[in-house]
């Protein structure tokens, strides 16, 4: 599902994964359409994210095979993990480029 948020930036459905590895990052994948136009230093591009009603200041990072990756820290999912669906809208941030 996709809508749009008040802000007016639009927004899509994403189903969390949790990255193997050292920390166990939780990542919404997000799809081409809702991704920056180009990567920045370390293949990352500040944004503004919203998750499920949950705003902070982040950055997407962009993995060579998995795509667009949008971190998403525990006090932002509220109890959700891995497999859960999340609401998600990302705004590239230019006074953080």
């Amino acid at each position: 599902m996709t809508g749009v948020e008040p802000s007016g930036a639009p927004s899509f459905d994403a189903t969390l994964i949790r990255w193997s590895g050292a920390g166990g990052w939780v990542f919404a994948p997000v799809p081409q359409e809702h991704a920056p136009d180009a990567a920045g230093p370390f293949g990352r591009v500040p944004v503004t994210a919203t998750v499920d009603g949950r705003t902070w200041s982040t950055s997407v990072w962009r993995d060579r095979r998995a795509g667009w990756l949008l971190p998403v820290p525990a006090r932002i999912r509220a109890g959700k993990d891995d497999g859960d669906r999340v609401t998600v809208t990302v705004e590239v941030d230019p006074t953080r480029r």
